[in-house]
């Protein structure tokens, strides 16, 4: 079709499917459905751009390279091959089309597509107001070279406030829904929805930081609002979903879920554009779908206009306390935000080094902002973990990050975030079991909704051999994030301290299917076999483990188990000679299965002096059964302050 035709039409049939090359609406017009149940679906914006070229030279082949030159001009740095892969996967399954035996949309294989199916293009009246012109020239993005920034300015300001704004703008979309829910549902029913991972449509893979921070920002912000009627899958489960095309009924499926949130994110100069549309599953149904476009001025008046709109669409279900925490503005410098979502980043990356440069943001974004709260619970994480791992000084460490959160609570007592990190020192440091208890439920009060709350909140209870509690609260958090490969561990534990051993494996294994990585599976594992008399079986767990000082006291108790003495003790010998600077805990573990009484207080008594976070193990750890009728046991709980 010509150029001087496009310009009297806006919508095209082919095969049973008519595209507004306006909209990107994709209605099917025959029997064939689009998706089970469904007749419309709002493409995503790549997978338009694919589609409008395709039809407007059905027939000809569209070459990869071409494809690429649209979507991402100016030699931007993307992924090419994969991406283009990826929105090809959307565009098929938005048309239930079958690469191998294609309806629509013929492979030419390494060189790029065609559209097979005639196409007929329908005239619109009102077209002439809104021509379309060339592909090149008129399709709907947000273009534009970027804006002009002093030197050494930061370059995200303007998307950091985004994201701020837009966690919010998604409780609005959340709360719409919501109300149309409500009309056609039982109250007593419980509503499950998953926020699936903004996509990074920026075209720059470092805006990864950013996308993320923005998923993370939803759930948060959801979660926290009715718990008991609302669910929302925490963020682990769905970040599983990232950069994959899975079927939107398998989601539901996978994580128990009536509606999905899709997110992506765009970005030109001062203007970001945030995509929000929310899915039914069991019909895909598209319920709601949105464009926010935002330039960087506006950003913060639109912020507490929406905070304003929040307050009132949701006053009549929210308790006067949520009210008024709504209500209350929550200024935060966008510079120091886009820094807080630099180190969020890098800290969940979980390396010595990535912890680093996470303390190097968070320190800036406290900096940029010394009111801003989480960005002080993130410092204080930092410092905590740096501690335990002996990368800076002990005390100092634990210092620092007792002061940074004890900041961060006196800026903001209803943070869960510092309510939590609170309950890791009192628990891990200060051996304050009653005020790291309070700690963690103070956490849970505030956002019942966050998984990690509830499981440490199930960790507290463990410990101090409240195990029935703890059960309950694992198994919410497995049903808050049932893709977390954390949640199901820890399951794992408490059944293992419980002595439900055959339980915590199948348990533990599940969270291995989900995440091989996960710690401390194999060493649980490893721990339950040897204490069912198969010592045999947790060989092969142990060459699992990664830390080199697990592994070592892992051989030291099997080979006991086994009889072998001599390689028993090599183990050991090794774990002392290596690693006893901060495995002091381990070590006394060893002495106590081996039933060497003295030496295994030596080690405890080391292992309090330099406040070794395994000794919060003391009270319910099977390893040290042969040391509890021993009085030197009891007084040394005493001295940890455990309840008797």
């Amino acid at each position: 079709m010509n150029k001087e035709s496009t310009n009297l039409v806006e919508r095209v049939r082919f095969g049973t499917f008519e595209l507004n090359v306006r909209t990107g609406e994709l209605v099917s017009i025959g029997t064939e459905p689009v998706e089970p149940g469904s007749a419309k679906v709002l493409l995503r914006e790549q997978p338009f751009r694919i589609l409008r070229i395709l039809v407007e030279r059905q027939g000809q082949m569209v070459t990869r390279q071409e494809i690429r030159q649209i979507l991402w001009p100016n030699d931007t740095f993307v992924d090419y091959e994969r991406s283009i892969n990826v929105a090809m996967a959307i565009l098929r399954k938005a048309l239930a089309d079958d690469a191998d035996h294609p309806k629509y949309i013929e492979t030419l294989a390494r060189r790029g597509y065609r559209l097979i199916a005639p196409v007929e293009w329908r005239q619109n009246s009102t077209a002439a107001q809104g021509s379309i012109g060339s592909l090149a020239e008129t399709l709907p993005r947000i273009e534009g070279p970027m804006g002009e920034r002093e030197p050494g300015a930061p370059k995200h300001w303007a998307k950091a406030a985004v994201v701020a704004a837009c966690a919010v703008i998604m409780v609005v979309a959340g709360y719409v829904t919501w109300r149309h829910f409500r009309a056609t549902r039982a109250r007593s029913e419980k509503i499950m929805l998953a926020v699936l991972p903004f996509e990074n449509l920026t075209g720059d893979p470092s805006k990864e930081y950013l996308a993320d921070g923005l998923t993370e920002e939803t759930i948060s912000e959801l979660g926290r609002l009715k718990p008991e009627q609302l669910g929302v899958i925490a963020r682990t489960s769905v970040m599983g979903y990232k950069h994959k095309d899975t079927r939107l009924d398998q989601i539901g499926r996978d994580l128990s879920v009536q509606y999905v949130l899709e997110n992506s994110l765009r970005e030109s100069g001062n203007h970001i554009r945030l995509t929000s549309q929310l899915i039914q599953v069991k019909d895909q149904t598209h319920l709601w779908s949105r464009d926010y476009d935002y330039p960087a001025k506006d950003i913060l008046t639109i912020e507490d206009d929406v905070a304003k709109a929040v307050a009132q669409e949701i006053r009549l279900r929210l308790t006067s306390r949520q009210q008024a925490e709504l209500a209350q503005p929550h200024p935060v410098n966008p510079e120091a935000f886009d820094a807080y979502l630099q180190g969020y980043y890098f800290f969940e990356r979980n390396t010595d080094k990535d912890t680093e440069m996470a303390g190097k943001y968070y320190e800036r974004a406290t900096q940029l902002d010394p009111s801003y709260a989480l960005a002080w619970v993130g410092l204080s994480r930092v410092r905590k973990w740096q501690a335990m791992q002996g990368l800076i000084p002990r005390e100092e460490g634990y210092r620092l990050a007792r002061e940074e959160v004890e900041r961060a609570l006196a800026l903001n007592p209803n943070l869960a975030a510092a309510h939590d990190q609170m309950g890791r020192i009192k628990q891990q440091v200060d051996f304050d079991w009653a005020g790291a208890d309070a700690s963690y439920q103070r956490a849970v009060e505030v956002e019942p909704g966050n998984p990690e709350a509830v499981s440490r909140a199930a960790g507290s209870a463990r410990l101090l051999g409240r195990f029935d509690e703890a059960l309950r609260l694992n198994r919410r958090a497995v049903d808050l994030d049932p893709l977390n490969a954390g949640s199901w561990e820890s399951l794992g534990e408490t059944e293992y301290f419980m002595g439900q051993l055959g339980e915590a494996v199948a348990d533990v294994k599940k969270s291995l299917e989900l995440n091989p990585d996960v710690f401390p599976g194999p060493v649980i594992l490893g721990n339950i076999y040897v204490l069912q008399g198969r010592p045999q079986d947790a060989l092969p767990e142990i060459e699992r483990v990664r830390y080199e000082p697990q592994r070592a006291f892992l051989y030291a108790i099997a080979y006991h188990a086994l009889g072998r003495k001599k390689d028993s003790d090599t183990a050991l010998s090794e774990l002392i000679t290596k690693y006893d600077a901060s495995n002091q805990y381990l070590i006394a573990e060893v002495y106590a299965f081996r039933n060497q009484s003295d030496e295994a207080f030596e080690w405890l008594d080391r292992a309090y002096g330099q406040r070794n976070a395994g000794l919060i193990l003391m009270k319910v750890d099977p390893l040290l059964k042969n040391l509890r009728h021993d009085s030197r046991y009891v007084a040394l709980l005493k001295k940890l302050n455990f309840p008797t």
